[in-house]
């Protein structure tokens, strides 16, 4: 089950888990759309291709909160 991180760690801003226009790698590093474009769909940490991460609504999200552990670094 994907990690949900609710936010970008290039610039730190919000990610929820229930709205679209967050991008993942296969290692699940998490990117706002506009940090994706600007790193040409790349993940700086493993190379990896950046892809739509999918949202997670309703019962699933009540279910299966979404990490509170921000990965933004100042």
């Amino acid at each position: 089950m994907l990690e949900m991180r609710p936010d970008c760690e290039r610039c730190g801003v919000d990610l929820p888990a229930d709205a679209p226009g967050a991008f993942i790698c296969s290692f699940e590093c998490t990117y706002c759309a506009a940090c994706a474009e600007a790193l040409d769909d790349r993940c700086p940490n493993c190379g990896g291709e950046l892809m739509d991460r999918p949202t997670r609504t309703g019962k699933a999200l009540a279910d299966y909160p979404a990490a509170q552990e921000r990965r933004h670094r100042s």
